[in-house]
């Protein structure tokens, strides 16, 4: 039989085509999102500027003895005499600290400070002067002195910590990354950037003889249970870029969502397109069937086929499908979706896994189509061949009443979920529903040619009539070519409005929490706290609060214990945490008391949201975990409510401060005195700038812009998800068509004969082509509703999803225009043969 199924493909070319485009696509796509996941658990950033030591010590940025793992989002700094005490170590040649900050020229952008001794960690070079020797001078990398125009003994503008001073270039140097780097005295460093004493991470090299992982060992030692890691290899990468632990874990859900959503895409029109292929050749299986081929030999033959296929297609896809996986990496990275130092780390196991998901689904859906052929008595095969009663199967029904069933609980979940977190529940909804509405389409579909059956002949008489007869009777066809209708309509609607309708929530949270008129901001990245009551003292100046956004957790109970372990400990709450001034801040936000008093922000207190403090009575102290790790007990003296999902915890601006990366405020915000002009304000506070280097006072826009930019990048990593799996459903859906239409040369050929012309034969395909469409858009619909309908509950608090509704329009003209133009162009190509050739078409 295996022989037998290598010599029919040759007669199959239509459906053998159509099944490999879908197979091969589909592997390269599987294969690229495992990619990404294996690459996300990897989690591997190649060192760059600290690529000369062995061993990095550094802060250890993870939230330990959790069941979830957490990340704090603020570098940890450690005690500079840890330096000297690593040095003291047997085997270690050298410890060299490495201290870095933010800073700006004020010819040239932004930059980053470092201590000149971190140099030796790259290595950078000396290519001109010499290295900065006294306070004052400073090393600049090659790169930026272009661009900034200045030469060795040029003297130039450095905004660091809200002060501006002026540095001597003592020299130039190259190095990984020399672009925004400027090098100053290790004591100037750490004095002008407010962090004497303190150190980001510390380069150790082992001494002649001695191993690195000897060294490793031994700084672990010396350690202990303190909050620090000791890094070698790619993990050392991690000490550059703190964001890899904070955000790189975020690779693995997003690569295990659009892998997912892949997966299930590609199980559908594999399946699909498999299914109606195989369909297309009942007529065939029945005649073996008649001549003595068992159930048996008549499933290996249908198996054999599509095996040598699929492994043709998958083996073909193992080249391009890791290069797919890098180029997604690259998108998102570009998009600031994930650090861009993370390496694309993929071996065998995303290949072995996306080539076994495209060949499971490949024989899974090619046994389950024979399986009718293999049923059918001998006596009846033609009959069943041309008839084709048997349109649904029981077990069909009952695993689409399944999915119906865990559609309405993910459905549940979403509404129930907070808005930010919604979506993460609505995409596996949306998967789940388009399985159950798939599944049983052939249901909607016989149920809606029945009812369309007479408009269509009022309409389009005779070929309406027909067409409607043609669906009648090949329900199960049918119901193949709407599947991915149904697929490219239904996600492409469903992820476009729920990013849109996120989009809203968070707009409209935004929104209602600022009321400035103005902010406040500085071009060397922030301002000293004491500037905000300078700022309130500007004439036209109603408020003025500082504002710190950072990351907080609030401390379970019970001890956390490294006894318990990482899966069995308790789980802290995280939330987001806003440093402010009290003074004025129900002017310039919408935050306002549901209890206690936001005036009593001062000192060691917290003001929590109401949903995190219901257990809670004013004046309790509450254990919690500033952005740094930092544990403090802060005093209950208010909690606030909050849009569900968007609430904020309030702490004063002075606790918070010491404990961000800055040190500094980033923005000020500014409410305008009744009857004061935006414009003569931002003048009057501009001359601040005289006293306070580098401030830069703007209208909200600014805050608006950064909103906007913040969800553009969300947006656009949507979108991109979107893009291919909905273009790939898409491909599908014109491949399907054409398939479907194809295959149908015997038919139209017998109607040319009969005395049909070409133009009635087209009048009925665009009939049918409408009823396809029509079904595919109507469960497309259904899918999409079903998804968006509790999402928006949850985020937006009414049914009707956020975005345009030029957005439903477009896609269900273009799921009709695909579907026409798709099905016309394959049936015109059929019929320009004579119809006297019918006798040269094999059956």
């Amino acid at each position: 039989m295996i022989r037998i199924a290598l010599r029919t493909l040759r007669f199959h070319k239509g459906g053998f085509i159509a099944s490999f485009i879908g197979l091969f696509f589909g592997a390269v796509i599987v294969i690229g999102a495992g990619g990404l996941l294996e690459t996300g658990i990897h989690n591997a950033a190649p060192p760059h500027r600290l690529s000369s030591a062995p061993v990095v010590v550094t802060g250890d940025q993870r939230y330990e003895y959790t069941q979830q793992e957490l990340v704090f989002p603020e570098r940890l700094h450690m005690d500079g005499a840890l330096t000297r005490k690593i040095a003291g170590l047997p085997g270690v040649g050298a410890a060299v600290p490495d201290l870095s900050f933010p800073a700006a020229l004020a010819k040239g952008g932004k930059v980053t400070g470092h201590g000149w001794s971190s140099a030796r960690l790259s290595p950078y070079k000396l290519t001109g002067g010499s290295a900065p020797a006294a306070d004052g001078q400073a090393v600049l990398g090659e790169a930026l002195a272009r661009q900034a125009g200045v030469r060795t003994g040029d003297h130039v503008q450095l905004l660091v910590h809200g002060t501006r001073e002026s540095y001597q270039v003592s020299g130039l140097a190259t190095g990984p990354d020399d672009g925004t780097d400027v090098f100053l005295r290790d004591a100037e460093a750490a004095a002008v950037s407010g962090r004497a004493g303190t150190v980001d991470n510390i380069g150790v090299f082992p001494a002649a003889g001695a191993r690195s992982a000897d060294i490793a060992s031994a700084v672990r030692d010396l350690v202990g249970d303190s909050p620090i890691t000791v890094l070698t290899g790619d993990d050392r990468g991690r000490a550059e870029d703190p964001d890899v632990v904070a955000d790189g874990s975020d690779l693995i859900p997003l690569a295990a969502a659009f892998g997912g959503l892949s997966a299930m895409v590609t199980i559908f029109v594999v399946a699909s397109t498999l299914g109606l292929s195989i369909q297309q050749r009942q007529r065939e299986l029945a005649l073996l069937r008649t001549i003595g081929t068992t159930p048996g030999q008549l499933r290996r033959l249908v198996v054999g086929e599509t095996l040598f296929l699929a492994i043709v297609a998958t083996g073909l896809a193992v080249v391009p499908g890791p290069r797919f996986g890098h180029w997604l990496l690259d998108a998102f990275a570009d998009a600031g979706v994930v650090p861009g130092s993370i390496a694309f780390r993929a071996g065998s196991v995303p290949v072995i896994v996306g080539v076994g998901t495209a060949l499971l689904t490949a024989i899974g859906a090619a046994f389950i189509a024979a399986q009718a052929a293999a049923r059918t008595r001998p006596t009846e095969a033609l009959a069943e061949a041309t008839l084709r009663r048997r349109w649904f199967s029981a077990f069909r029904l009952v695993v689409g009443l399944l999915c119906l069933v865990g559609g309405v609980a993910l459905a549940w979940g979403t509404a129930g979920a907070a808005g930010p977190d919604a979506a993460g529940v609505a995409t596996p909804a949306a998967m789940v529903w388009a399985a159950a509405f798939g599944l049983l389409g052939p249901v909607v579909v016989r149920a809606m040619v029945a009812a369309l059956r007479r408009p269509a002949a009022k309409v389009s008489g005779l070929a309406g009539e027909l067409a409607a007869h043609n669906a009648r009777a090949r329900t199960g066809r049918l119901a193949s070519a709407v599947m991915p209708v149904m697929l490219a309509s239904g996600l492409a609607i469903g992820l476009i409005y729920m990013q849109t309708t996120q989009s809203d929530g968070a707009q409209r949270a935004f929104d209602e929490d600022v009321r400035a008129d103005v902010v406040v901001t500085s071009d060397s990245g922030g301002l000293p706290l004491d500037v905000v009551d300078k700022v309130r003292a500007q004439p036209g100046v109603a408020a003025a609060t500082a504002q710190i956004s950072t990351t907080g957790y609030i401390e379970p109970d019970e001890p956390m214990r490294p006894s318990e372990g990482e899966d069995t400990g308790p789980q802290p709450t995280e939330l987001s945490l806003r440093g402010v001034t009290e003074q004025g801040l129900d002017r310039t936000t919408a935050y306002h008391a549901a209890r206690g008093s936001l005036t009593a922000l001062k000192g060691d207190s917290v003001a929590l949201p109401a949903a995190d403090a219901k257990d809670r009575a004013l004046g309790d102290l509450v254990p919690m975990r500033l952005g740094d790790g930092t544990r403090v007990e802060l005093k209950l003296v208010a909690t606030v409510e909050g849009r569900r999902g968007y609430e904020t915890a309030l702490v004063p601006a002075s606790l918070l401060i010491g404990h961000t990366d800055g040190g500094l405020v980033p923005q000020i915000m500014v409410r305008a005195a009744a009857g004061t002009d935006k414009d003569r304000l931002i003048s009057s506070l501009s001359a601040l700038a005289a006293d306070q280097p580098g401030l830069r006072v703007s209208g909200r826009e600014v805050l608006e812009a950064a909103q906007a930019e913040a969800d553009d990048t969300q947006a656009w990593m949507a979108y991109l998800v979107l893009g291919v799996v909905v273009g790939y459903a898409t491909l599908a859906l014109i491949n399907t068509q054409v398939l479907a239409t194809t295959e149908r040369r015997k038919e139209f050929m017998l109607q040319r004969l009969i005395g049909a012309t070409r133009r009635q034969v087209l009048h009925m395909m665009t009939v049918e082509a409408s009823l396809v469409a029509l079904a595919g858009i109507v469960l497309g619909l259904l899918v999409a509703g079903a998804t968006l309908v509790p999402l928006s509950l949850s985020v937006l608090g009414t049914a009707l999803p956020g975005g345009s509704p030029w957005i439903l329009a477009v896609v269900v003209a273009g799921a009709v225009a695909l579907t026409l133009a798709t099905t016309l162009l394959a049936s015109a190509a059929v019929l320009r043969g004579r119809p006297g050739d019918m006798a040269g078409i094999k059956e």
